[in-house]
């Protein structure tokens, strides 16, 4: 994405896409929908996913699920049809929400939503964006850790690190403790 707008790593692309003219900031979007359509169809779901899904459906009262992402929709309704369809998420907050991640603000928008404290919520992501933001808004976070984001797992705004998604179902069973006070 950066290569196909020809931004530097140390630049946010959504940032510097909205301070390009207006008139230049849609052939810009298009850049990005262009790759991620593209991406969308050789997408392999992260490992355990289907685990932790499983897990969450037989919770009672289940837990409310969203999605936080800066990516566009079709992408997002892709992974949902394709391997999530009968999970329930709402709110579906994407790209076109402002500010994005690292902003607080999507979090802060889906905790109201649910009529929860953000510090009752768990930030899952795999980018320092979704760590920021969870951190800043007050959520527990949990970093999805691969060998791209090591320099994450000992971050001040992360809380917790798990390789796969389905250590999730454990660390739930054995009680969640959240924010982790430094």
């Amino acid at each position: 994405m950066r290569n196909a707008l020809g931004i530097d790593k140390s630049i946010d692309i959504l940032d510097r896409i909205y301070s390009l003219p207006v008139s230049e900031q849609e052939a810009a979007h298009e850049k990005i929908r262009a790759i991620e359509r593209e991406a969308m169809l050789t997408q392999v779901p992260q490992p355990g996913l289907q685990t932790l899904f499983t897990y969450l459906s037989t919770l009672t009262p289940t837990l409310p699920l969203a999605i936080l992402t800066r990516n566009h929709p079709p992408p997002v309704h892709h992974l949902l049809t394709t391997h999530l369809p009968q999970t329930p998420f709402s709110p579906i907050i994407t790209r076109e929400f402002r500010p994005p991640k690292p902003h607080p603000a999507g979090i802060l928008h889906i905790a109201k939503e649910w009529n929860v404290d953000p510090k009752d919520t768990i930030m899952v992501g795999d980018s320092i964006d979704d760590m920021k933001a969870g951190f800043a808004a007050g959520a527990a976070t949990v970093l999805l850790g691969n060998s791209v984001n090591e320099e994450l797992w000992e971050h001040e705004c992360t809380d917790l690190v798990v390789k796969r998604l389905d250590e999730l179902v454990k660390v739930l069973k054995g009680g969640f403790v959240g924010r982790v006070e430094r």
